[in-house]
């Protein structure tokens, strides 16, 4: 799982910056990254499994950096969606920012 970590870490610092620093100062930093992290493993693991379904055959090596990636970018897409939330200075959704947050987990196909 540290592999794992210092990619939400690294993530936090570099694209969203005031998400890391408010979570810093609240003192629960260690925790969303601790979530974010479980959270991209399973992504990880889910992708793996999708891709190994629909492309038999394929080394295991090249299944699980493709799935790392696909996994990076919902990862992001989530963090994306909690900075801009938080920096709306809103509690609650829009109906907009849900159904868009909701449509990008629906598995396609």
């Amino acid at each position: 799982m540290p592999l794992y970590m210092t990619i939400v870490l690294e993530m936090l610092k570099d694209q969203h910056p005031a998400l890391h620093e408010r979570l810093r100062q609240e003192r629960k930093l260690l925790e969303n990254v601790n979530l974010h992290a479980a959270a991209l493993k399973r992504y990880h693991e889910i992708w793996m499994d999708r891709l190994a379904l629909a492309k038999p055959g394929s080394e295991e090596s090249q299944i699980a950096s493709e799935a790392l990636e696909l996994s990076i970018e919902d990862l992001r897409e989530d963090l994306r969606f909690e900075s801009q939330t938080e920096s709306d200075g809103a509690e609650t959704f829009s109906l907009d920012a849900a159904m868009a947050y909701l449509n990008h987990r629906m598995p396609q196909g």
